[in-house]
């Protein structure tokens, strides 16, 4: 059976820094009266496995689709090291900060699974900001002082956003999304995160949250120093404007808006994934056509050879290649 543009039932996670942005903003059916920071679109974790939601394979998992069609859906892209699907793609909703934190790079892999990731800020509150890198001066030596002494976020660089921003976070950065955003977060696959500090709250359990100091010392790239938004211009492309966002070994990825109505053929021979920030995109292969709306995500399988794209006028949309 060929395949064609996959669309998945979206995984919500309780978060208490979350709230209800996704269900104003992208109509999201949220479990009702808990605050919901991540909607997990396309997942391949343990205990988090998406499922399809049209077509043919409409119930099957993604885990399943690895198992059974992964040459056919990954082509030229690398799987995750345990065999997964290499990209985990979700939507934030930070109405609170969220920790701040660092993903472990490469260097100190014993300690958990490298993490890098891009944020696309897709709604902003006045005056709301990131927290990334350190500022310039701080020393690995007064940053452990600043721990101890709960004065940490003072050595964080913060960046004031505002929609259409992007941030690109290798594993080892330092971060904290501020309060007040909704952003398109897409990573590797992985979900190891170490929080160096927590805002002295309490978690949804009425405890406080667990602290990782060490680990976050040994990952965090004291190097890494008031690191800048992603400034790349747009370059038209027929129809369509398209502005690379990202070009990293693990993936690629640019941001496309629609100056008129237009079609556009999908990437062969390797996977994509489509994540509609506004608007409304449609995307057609292997005999179904998918119909997607803001806040909605389609894995474009490599071996479809003969998917289009089509937008209307405004639409946008990310465009990730797998590495």
């Amino acid at each position: 059976m060929p395949l064609y543009p996959l669309v998945f039932e979206p995984i919500f996670k309780e978060r208490v820094w979350g709230g209800r942005a996704l269900e104003r903003l992208y109509r999201k059916a949220l479990p009702p009266d808990v605050p919901i920071g991540e909607s997990w679109e396309v997942a391949d974790r343990p205990g988090d496995e998406s499922v399809i939601a049209n077509g043919p394979h409409a119930g099957r998992t993604l885990r399943w689709l690895m198992k059974t069609n992964g040459a056919d859906l990954l082509g030229a892209a690398r799987p995750a090291a345990d065999g997964r699907f290499p990209l985990l793609c979700k939507i934030l909703d930070a109405r609170e900060k969220l920790s701040l934190q660092v993903h472990p790079p490469a260097r100190v892999a014993h300690l958990g699974d490298p993490k890098t990731e891009m944020w696309f800020i897709a709604a902003a509150e006045p005056g709301a900001e990131l927290f990334v890198g350190l500022r310039r001066g701080i020393t690995r030596d007064g940053f452990e002082t600043a721990v101890v002494d709960k004065r940490c976020a003072d050595c964080f660089h913060r960046i004031a956003v505002q929609p259409g921003d992007v941030m690109f976070l290798p594993s080892g950065r330092v971060h904290a999304i501020g309060a007040g955003l909704v952003i398109f977060e897409i990573q590797q696959n992985s979900d190891t995160t170490f929080r160096v500090y927590d805002w002295d709250r309490v978690g949804l359990d009425g405890k406080p949250r667990e602290l990782h100091v060490a680990a976050s010392l040994e990952s965090i790239d004291f190097a890494d120093v008031e690191p800048a938004l992603v400034d790349n211009s747009p370059a038209s492309d027929g129809a369509f404007r398209r502005r690379a966002l990202v070009r990293d070994p693990l993936f690629d990825v640019d941001a496309i808006e629609a100056s008129d109505t237009g079609e556009m053929a999908t990437e062969a021979r390797t996977l994509q994934v489509l994540a509609v920030t506004d608007g409304a995109v449609n995307v057609e292969g292997g005999g179904v056509r998918a119909e997607l709306k803001a806040g909605e995500f389609a894995v474009l399988p490599a071996a479809m050879t003969d998917g289009r794209i089509g937008a209307g006028a405004g639409a946008h949309f990310l465009l990730v290649t797998a590495g």
